[in-house]
This record gives structure tokens, C-alpha cells and sequence, in this order.
């Protein structure tokens, strides 16, 4: 395997990695890796968000607004005694 070394980090890069890293509960090394194979394979890996999924397969029919119905009050909870 080969090794890369990267200089001239900004600190705020190096801070949003290690964030993304934990969030994915990677190292950072393993979340750059991650990073760099989607990069030049064009592939995206790991578990995805379904709305996220849903929301790009339907993106291109538009959006749809709802017309929420009016609200009451709440019933009383069921006597179970």
C-alpha cells in the first residue's frame, strides 16, 4: 500500500474531517481514505439518508404542497379502569 503525505492543512479542514470522521465513527486516516476512493471512482459508499434518496429520485417531477388539515383539540386519553 502506498502512503501520502498531506501539507498546508487548514486547521479548519483538519477539524471538519476529524468531525466527519467520528460522525461515521472512522478515524481520520480511514474517513480520508473513504474520501479519496469515492473521489476518483465516482461512487458513493456507506450507508445513505432515504429521504436524501428519495428526495433526489423525485427531484426532477417538483415539489408537491400538502394542505395540512385544521387542528382540534386533542381527545382525552381512553379510561382503561
Amino acid at each position: 500500500m502506498a502512503s501520502i503525505t498531506i501539507r498546508n492543512l487548514d486547521d479548519d479542514i483538519k477539524t471538519r474531517l476529524r468531525v466527519r470522521a467520528a460522525e461515521h465513527h472512522r478515524s481520520m486516516e480511514e474517513e480520508v481514505r473513504v474520501i479519496l476512493r469515492d473521489a476518483v471512482t465516482g461512487r458513493r459508499t456507506g450507508p445513505r439518508n432515504l429521504a436524501t434518496f428519495t428526495r433526489e429520485c423525485f427531484a426532477s417531477l417538483g415539489g408537491v404542497e400538502l394542505e395540512l388539515p385544521p387542528r382540534g383539540p386533542m381527545r382525552a386519553p381512553p379510561d382503561f379502569s
